[in-house]
């Protein structure tokens, strides 16, 4: 879910033009399309995904290319689950670029998994691709779910978008329980309202110090990885080479992540000079 951003500008939260009428599928669910990007609404200005219609595997908006970041710290061949549907720019992306990985995404929208299927061009199941129609917060909570999943992606917001719906302490707590001993939880927030600080405090009450930031994109949006397992001791030139090998693969700019993270959690912000202390 991205900020009120523009359909001639995914970056700047200004510009709320659109090229085309806004279809309605129910009260709560409208596309709009310029310039070649397809947007679905909730029924408000806010855009809570996008995709470019010429090219339907790429990620169209900033935050969920840095949704991706957990790639300097796993391995491709993972379990991944996806909590918040949008318009599947992220469950389609691991399907086309991550051969190896497998996805569960829980969605409570019937309506949107429909619309993604039929006009954002998510797959059908599959081996790799489970899709679930049910509260992401309860089903991630239940018993069966423990330990299952290598990453968990979370971008569950309302129409209103001022927060996530999915917030609580206890929510973040069944989601460590959900991953395995070495996973890695990634959600997008909003710096400038209040629910950020909120949502920050809890998981770090959750994963403890073992949480990082990524820097905003123009639209507010900041996305937090919080590490779950052993402790990690990595040089910044083994996660460029490995953002390297990202890049070689996939259209992100990996680089431009181990930069941010080492601008702001390198020698200069108390870690050993030349390494992540996770």
């Amino acid at each position: 879910m991205s900020r009120r951003q523009g359909a001639r500008d995914l970056r700047s939260g200004r510009d709320r033009r659109t090229a085309r009428p806004a279809p309605v599928f129910d009260p709560d669910i409208t596309l709009s399309e310029s310039d070649g990007v397809r947007y679905l609404h909730f029924g408000s200005e806010w855009i809570q995904g996008a995709m470019r219609v010429a090219r339907p595997w790429s990620i169209e908006i900033d935050y969920q290319r840095h949704m991706m970041a957990w790639q300097l710290f796993l391995d491709g061949d993972a379990d991944i689950l996806q909590i918040g549907l949008g318009a599947g720019a992220l469950t389609k992306f691991v399907h086309r670029y991550l051969p190896g990985a497998r996805t569960t995404v829980v969605e409570a929208s019937a309506q949107v998994a429909s619309v993604a299927r039929s006009h954002f061009r998510l797959p059908a199941d599959d081996d790799r691709l489970e899709t679930i129609i049910a509260d992401g917060g309860a089903w991630v909570a239940t018993p069966g779910n423990r330990r299952r999943f290598d990453v968990i992606q979370v971008d569950a917001y309302d129409a209103e978008a001022r927060g996530p719906v999915l917030e609580s302490e206890a929510f973040y707590r069944a989601c460590a329980r959900a991953l395995r001993a070495a996973g890695l939880l990634v959600v997008n927030l909003f710096g400038e309202e209040p629910s950020f600080e909120r949502n920050l405090d809890r998981i770090f009450e959750v994963f403890g110090a073992r949480v990082l930031l990524l820097p905003p994109v123009d639209a507010g949006n900041v996305v937090v990885l919080a590490f779950k397992g052993p402790a990690l001791d990595l040089a910044w030139s083994d996660l460029y080479a490995r953002a390297a090998v990202i890049e070689a693969h996939q259209p992100l700019r990996a680089a431009g992540w181990v930069n941010a993270l080492k601008s702001r959690y390198g020698a200069d912000a108390g870690n050993a000079e030349g390494r992540l202390r996770i």
